[in-house]
Parts: structure tokens; sequence; C-alpha cells
């Protein structure tokens, strides 16, 4: 067997011959004739070409024998590849049919005991027939058909320098061909023996070397051979251009590593680097900390895995996270209450006018706490319009409380994460919310305020807040909280939570029972003024660099303020508004002006332009079908007129005003009610089928709803077709049931604060609404006459006069 060696041992200085041909070799190496029989040579995974000299290693005995016969005789042979390199002893089906004549230049005994034999390629031959196969194969040859002579075009010129100058690139650009395989090509002059030269030099397989070989066409054998030193330039390049981005990606990181091995080396010396401090800093936390021994044992082995991480890894830094993280939390870290129950209420009652209710519950809390110290702390939440207070409350509580206080928004949170945090298999992870603001506040009993908790965002594909909550506000959970990034519990059952939040119905089932619900209703208009005069005020003359003398708001004026530029439950917009006449006064002071210091109401309309909302107007009773009634917004409580009007027709009822479902279930009700309760008022039953009743409540442009106009729609539509007056200077509001029950309603404090407004006198409400009444302030509603009632003949017996209105109706 044999096997093909590389163009460096071809071209090796320390050679006894030089493989290349010259002009004259070549005209004497066509000129030989081909023996009519050969002695043919298998050989495998090489091709031998004319002109061209080879060394193979012979290992086959069949091989050795024929290289030792015929090199005593006149050394020529037959060279011809094999079909496939695999196959040990060959067949004559296994051999190509056009092979080489080959003339052996030297045959060496190598020191391994292999024999090797260096051959040149004289010419082509084509196999007619295998003679003999022992000991090895004689064939009959023939000259295999000449090549056509090559021509000297400018075409062929510059293929066949095509190829010399790619294979010189090639040449230059491998690392394992010598750059002396440039002087052989370059002393090259026969164009044949260049294209056989480097079709020997390939890098492809037999197959295709085979194929070159067979191939008679000069032109188109140089353009095959171009085509494949072509693309093996091509992966040299690629192969180069890998090589050169790894060496430089290496040498790069040997540096960095160099670099920090030296940088190590000197802070040692200087007394350890940062990660050594930043270690030591963190026992030294350690040491004081009052944590379980859970907590303790966790430390110690996140501890020691740290000290076995390379500092340059991306673990590293999330370590070092995670372990400070324990060491700045307060584990059984708590503030000392202040349980001095006075003081508490100075500090409620100094911070917040009125809110009588939600500060009694907090006393309450206080004084259960002084005799039980263990006591687990409420989860509150407060309900109400927006501006009332409930943010601010938080922080007179922990004012109050002595403790630290920490607010956080929960408005449009989608994220459970934000909450729990996020697993520390994360890059960037960190835990949530919860734990990071009890780590700011270094405290593990502070009042937290979850702000706009009907806010939250529900289930989605990043979980849900609202489930994680259920944990957090749970008493008899939370006292093993986890957090994800935190990976060991804490206990919040010292924590103080206060939710707020605008309205209950977005609030989820479950977190809605957890909670203690107070609910804050809106301020009247004396609450305003006072706490306009007690902290607006004060608050803005500060804000704006005011003293007291400077500056008066008579009550009168603030009144104004209220009437005309606010429509709110809360305070906020007032605040707004006086701030505004305040930056007016400033600017006079500012460039030393004259000025009234005290701010006239006739002065409002110039600093604060027209008035915004008109003041509500009591309609007189002239006109048959028109009650008031009163309705709660969220910005408060609001006056509004229910009209019926009756034409002739067939009984249809026809609703107008951008009215709910709820609003119309109440018209239709209190319509059939009527109906069937007509004998009361001596109606006519057969009345109800002649006349269509259209009932409209004005503002059309505003959406109303909700169940407490029903006894104000009764009232309407009973003066409507019985022409009766209704009561002057009334109001009415309440839900009605098809049994002819009157309900109770919610926002009595709001509705009440609208009928004041609107100079109402009278105001119809549910015997149970009662309750409500009694925790508003006599100084408030003085001056109101309240009509508790319970049914539905009540409310129209005390509403409708026996006076007819002027113009009346003809009904019947």
């Amino acid at each position: 067997m044999e096997s093909f060696l590389s163009l460096q041992d071809i071209i090796d200085p320390e050679a006894e011959f030089f493989p290349l041909l010259s002009a004259e070799d070549e005209k004497m190496m066509d000129a030989e004739g081909i023996p009519e029989h050969l002695p043919i040579l298998p050989l495998r995974n090489t091709v031998l070409f004319p002109g061209v000299v080879i060394p193979i290693a012979a290992g086959r005995d069949k091989s050795i024998k024929l290289l030792k016969e015929a090199y005593q005789g006149n050394k020529i042979i037959g060279v011809v590849a094999q079909k496939d390199a695999d196959i040990e002893d060959p067949e004559e089906k296994d051999l190509n049919h056009v092979g080489t004549v080959a003339r052996i230049i030297k045959i060496l005994q190598m020191p391994d005991g292999n024999t090797t034999v260096i051959i040149q390629g004289k010419k082509r031959f084509d196999i007619l027939e295998i003679v003999s196969s022992e000991p090895y194969f004689v064939a009959k040859v023939n000259n295999y058909e000449d090549e056509t002579d090559l021509k000297k075009s400018k075409h062929f010129s510059a293929l066949i320098a095509s190829i010399k100058d790619l294979s010189i690139q090639i040449i230059e650009k491998s690392p394992n061909i010598p750059s002396e395989a440039v002087f052989a090509l370059n002393n090259i002059e026969s164009a044949g023996f260049m294209i056989n030269f480097v079709s020997s030099n390939l890098n492809v397989n037999s197959r295709e070397k085979q194929m070159l070989l067979e191939m008679v066409d000069f032109e188109l054998k140089a353009n095959k051979v171009l085509e494949y030193l072509t693309k093996e330039l091509q992966m040299l390049d690629l192969k180069n251009q890998i090589q050169k981005k790894v060496k430089v990606d290496m040498d790069k990181q040997q540096r960095d590593y160099l670099l920090n091995q030296q940088l190590k080396t000197i802070q040692e010396e200087l007394g350890g680097g940062p990660h050594d401090q930043e270690i030591k800093l963190l026992k030294e936390k350690s040491a004081k900390k009052l944590w379980p021994e859970e907590v303790k044992k966790v430390f110690e082995e996140e501890l020691a895995r740290l000290l076995r991480m390379n500092s340059n890894a991306v673990e590293y830094s999330i370590q070092i996270n995670y372990l400070d993280l324990l060491t700045e939390l307060p584990w059984n870290e708590y503030t000392t209450d202040n349980l001095d129950l006075n003081h508490a209420r100075k500090v409620l009652d100094h911070d917040h006018y009125g809110l009588d209710k939600i500060k009694e519950r907090i006393i309450e809390y206080l004084a259960v706490l002084k005799l039980k110290n263990d006591m687990k702390a409420p989860i509150l939440c407060l309900v109400g319009p927006p501006g009332v207070g409930k943010t601010s409350l938080g922080k007179s509580i922990a004012k109050s409380l002595g403790r630290k206080y920490i607010r956080m928004s929960l408005g449009g949170m989608r994220d459970e994460s934000e909450l729990r945090g996020h697993r520390k298999t994360y890059i960037g992870a960190m835990p949530g919310r919860i734990i990071q603001n009890l780590k700011k506040a270094k405290s593990a009993n502070p009042v937290y305020m979850l702000d706009e908790i009907d806010k939250i965002g529900g289930n989605s594909y990043s979980g849900d807040p609202q489930a994680a909550l259920l944990e957090i506000l749970d008493p008899e959970q939370n006292n093993t909280f986890y957090d994800n990034f935190l990976e060991v519990e804490y206990d919040l059952s010292r924590v103080m939570f206060i939710a707020t939040a605008n309205t209950l119905s977005t609030v989820h089932p479950a977190l809605f029972d957890r909670m203690e619900i107070i609910e804050l209703s809106g301020y009247l208009m004396e609450e305003k003024v006072e706490i306009a005069k007690l902290h607006l005020i004060p608050k803005q003359f500060t804000a704006h660099g005011l003293k007291k003398a400077q500056l008066n708001f008579p009550k009168k004026t603030i009144e104004l303020i209220i009437e005309n530029y606010t429509r709110e439950s809360g305070v906020r917009m007032l605040e707004k508004q006086i701030a505004k006449v305040i930056r007016n006064r400033a600017k006079f002071i500012a460039m030393n002006e004259e000025y009234n210091p005290k701010v006239q109401p006739e002065d409002l309309p110039d600093i604060l332009g027209k008035p915004i909302f008109q003041k509500e107007k009591l309609i007189n009773n002239d006109m048959a079908g028109v009650v008031t009634g009163l309705a709660w917004t969220n910005f408060g409580g609001e006056i509004l007129f229910v009209e019926v009007s009756l034409s002739k027709g067939k009984g249809h009822l026809h609703l107008t005003g951008n009215l709910g479902d709820v609003m119309k279930e109440s018209a239709s009700l209190a319509f059939e009610f009527l109906k069937a309760h007509s004998f009361w008022f001596d109606i006519d039953a057969e009345i109800f089928d002649k006349w269509n009743v259209h009932i409209h409540i004005p503002e059309g442009a505003t959406p109303k709803d909700g169940p407490s106009a029903g006894i104000t729609m009764l009232a309407a539509l009973a003066s409507a077709f019985t022409q009766r007056k209704i009561r002057a200077s009334m109001a009415m509001t309440g839900e009605i049931t098809l049994r002819g029950k009157v309900l109770p309603v919610g926002g009595v404090k709001e509705k009440i604060l609208a009928a004041k407004r609107a100079k109402i006198k009278t105001i119809v409400l549910s015997k149970e609404n009662i309750k409500d009444i009694q925790e508003i302030p006599d100084l408030y509603i003085r001056g109101l006459e309240f009509k508790y009632v319970d049914a539905m003949k009540e409310v129209l017996d005390f509403a409708l006069l026996k006076e007819k209105v002027s113009n009346a109706l003809k009904i019947y």
C-alpha cells in the first residue's frame, strides 16, 4: 500500500532529485512509447499525474514484490488509483481504467521496516484488459487519447497565470506549506506541467483528482483547477479570520488575567483587595445581627460558597448582593412604640381635621397593644374618594406610634415579582419591593402604606400581584413571608399594613376579606373651611415663602372658593385654588406693589377667573312631575332633578338622560308600583294605557346609575299623574322594592353636603340610614330636617301636597 506525501516533502532541499520538468524533459517524455504490457501498482488515496514526482509508502506484499522486480529491470510500471481506498486486496473491478506510466527513481528502506518509493509520472494509459493477477497485476494497455494541443490564446494564458497566482497565495497563507514552494512554481515553464503539478497537490479527494487526470481538454481542466483553487483560498481566508479572532480573544483574556493577578498582588501588599474587604465587612455586619438560627446557618453556608467563587464570575456579584441583603435586613430589630394614648390623639388631631372614626380605631389598637405587647398588627383599609387624606393619614399614624413609615404605590403594578422578587438564577435578580423597603426602613415593625390597592393589576402572564398580597396581608400567614430572592422566611406579623382605595369594586374578594375596611366619606363645607384654615393655607404659605401677616383669607372667601371653584369630596382641588390665590399676591409682594392683604370674595373672579361650577339651585314646586333627588359621585355629592312628562299615547315608558341599567330598572319598578297602587290616589287604572310617560334626568352627557333615585322617580311619577305639588325645599334618596319598602343607600354624608349647597331644608331617607346621620356632628346638619320612612306610601303621603299645580294637565 502507498500513501501520498505532502508538497513539503517533495521540495525538501535535502532530496536527491528536483521534481520539476524542463521543456526538453517534457518533449523527451512525450516522445517515449508505452510497452504493450505493464505491471500495475494500485494506489490508495493517490492519483499520479504525468511529469509529477511523488513518494509513496508500499505496504502490501504484492506491491513490494512488483516494485523490487521492476526496479531491477527497466524501472517502468503502471500506476492506477483504486476506486475505493478501503479495499485492502483490490480486484480488476476495483481499479480505474485510466492510469499513469511511472518510472521508479529510487527505493528507500525506512528504519521502521516500511518501503518508500519515489516515482515520476510519464504518460497516461488506458487498461484494455488484465492479463495476470499473480503475483501482481499485469495489464495489456494502450496509449490514452492524446490531450488537445495547448492553446496559445490570451484567455488560456490568463487562466494559467491565475492558477499560478492563486497557488502562490495559498502557499503564502497556509502555515503548513513552506515558502520555498513559491520558488518551485515560478520555475515551471510548461503550461501542461503547471496544471498537472497543481492538480497533484490540490486539497481534493482522489475521485476528483481522477476526474482531472481523465480530462482531455486542457482549457476545461485549467478552469476546473482554477475553481478548486478559488474554493481552497476562500476556505483558507475564513480559517485564518477565525484563528485570528480566537487569538485576539485569547490574548485579551490572558492580558486581563495577568493584570488581575498583578492587581491582586499589589492589593495584598497594601492590605487586601476590595473583595477581601467586602467579605470582611459582611462578617462584621453579621456579628451584630440578631437573626434566627436558620438565617444564620444560611448566611454561613452562602458565605462559604462565596469564598470558593472566582471573583470574576457572573454569580459572584449576585452572591455578594444576596449576602449584603441578609446583613442589611432588620431581623428582629424593632422600634419602640410610643403607647401614650393622649400623645397619639394629639398627633392625629393636629395633622387631620375630622376623621374621628379612623382616629378612634387607631387609639383602640394602641390601647390593646399597651395591654398586650405581642399583639399582631391589624390590616386596615381606608376607602374613600380622592383627596380626603387617606395617604397622609398613614404618616400621622407612624408619627403617633413613633414607627418608621413606608409608602408603596400599587397603582399599575402588573408583575408578581415586584412583590415577591426574582429568583437568583436570573441575571439582574433582586428582592421584591416589600423586602427592599424594609431594608431601607431598617425596622421590622414599620407602618407600611399600600397605596391604591384597588388599582393593582390582576392575573396575567407575569403572575397575579393580588394573589401575592393574600399572604402579605394575612396575619396568620405573613409571619413566614417568602421572597423568591431572599429564599428564607421573613416575619411580617409586626408590620402595620394600611391599604388605601377609592373603591372596593375592583379589589379581589379574598383580599377584601383579609382587611378591616374603614370608609372615609367626603368633607362637609364646614369641615373644608376648617381644614383650609388649619392645614392648607399654612402649608401653602410655607411653600410660597409668605408670612401669616402678609395675607388673610376670610371665611366667606374660603366658602366661595369651595362653592364656585371646586366640586370634590376631598380638598385637593381646594388646595390648588388657594395656592393660585397666594401666587397672585406673592407677585405684588415680590414687586413691592400695593395690595390688599385681605382676599375679598369680589377679588376671586380676577384671580381664579369666572366660577367653574354653578351653584346648585333648588327649583320651585310650581310644576308637577319634577322632584329633587340626591346622588353620590367619586367627586362628592350632587343634586339631580327627575322630570316626568306625560303625552297622549298607549302607555309607553321612555327613559333619557344617559341612565345605567340599575337606574332604568328603578324607573320601571316605580312606574309599575304606581300602576299597581293607583287606588291610593283615586287614579283610574285605565289612564296608564292612554298616556305615554317620559322620564328624563338632566345633564345627559354625564352617565348616571344606581338604585338611590327610586323614591325620587316614584314621587315624580305620582306628582305627574295626580298633578299635585311636591313639598317645597325637599330632596330625597332611597332604593325601592316591589313590596313597597324603602331601602337604605350609601354616601349619605356627601349627599347632605350637596343638599346644604342647594339650600334644601328637608331630606327624605330610609329609617335604616339613621345611623349614618348620627355619625355626623350636629353642627354640620343644623338647619336640616330629616324625614325617615320605611314604606313607599309614607314617601308619597309626605312628599305630595293636596294642592294641585296651576295650569294642571287634564288627565281624566
